[in-house]
């Protein structure tokens, strides 16, 4: 099973009856990512708060996940669809600012965000 693939089987105790997800991926808060080699993993697991987003039909949930694995722990934010996740700053590790918050995003799941942003015409 692909990592999209759990993620959103994953999240479906935290979706509405009938809502379906679009577009998922995993972030974190906090610190930038590159600098883990300079202030310790350790450090930066400490500051930072693992996200996991998903995109449905009818809204955009910012959903708190385990450190060790994308697992979707408890709802942060339900936010309208109409909410944009871009533009992405940066090129491996992308922000972005979703309801408030500053998020890091990993180039593997940029598209996720830009498919997202586009489905919004």
């Amino acid at each position: 099973m692909a990592l999209r693939d759990k993620l959103a089987s994953r999240t479906q105790p935290f979706l509405e009856p009938g809502e379906q997800v679009t577009q998922i991926f995993s972030a974190q808060t906090g610190p930038n990512p590159w600098l883990i080699p300079a202030i310790g993993p350790i450090i930066v697991m400490f500051f930072s708060k693992m996200r996991v987003i998903a995109v449905t039909d009818r809204a955009v949930l910012v959903l708190n996940s385990s450190k060790l694995t994308p697992k979707p722990t408890a709802l942060v934010q339900r936010l309208p669809r109409q909410t944009r996740l871009g533009p992405i700053e940066g090129k491996i590790w992308g922000k972005i600012t979703v309801g408030g918050e500053r998020i890091w995003v990993h180039k593997r799941f940029h598209k996720d965000v830009q498919a997202a942003d586009a489905a919004l015409g």
